[in-house]
């Protein structure tokens, strides 16, 4: 059983960080239930509580696929779709 140290700290049992889905870093909540509390993983925000992903949303708007955006990112493209699939530890062409 978990203990609070002099500190005011205490381990989360790491079944329950991982059902919370809750890391290293993160900030919970406690809210007051009639039966005790309920811990919750806070969603992150801004200094002025807006959500911070909003900004880059719709950002990369592209005809372009996913797949074929990450292949030109990661320098594979323009890839030839009748090409043999070579050995991966030949290493890039």
């Amino acid at each position: 059983m978990p203990r609070v140290t002099t500190k005011g700290q205490v381990t989360i049992p790491k079944d329950i960080r991982d059902e919370l889905g809750i890391e290293s870093g993160d900030e919970i909540t406690f809210e007051a239930v009639d039966s005790g509390y309920k811990i919750t993983k806070k969603e992150p925000t801004t200094a002025d509580g807006a959500d911070p992903f909003e900004t880059y949303r719709g950002s990369a708007e592209s005809d372009e696929t996913m797949p074929d955006r990450m292949r030109r990112l990661r320098g594979e493209y323009p890839r030839d779709v009748g090409d043999e699939k070579r050995d991966r530890s030949e290493g890039p062409s």
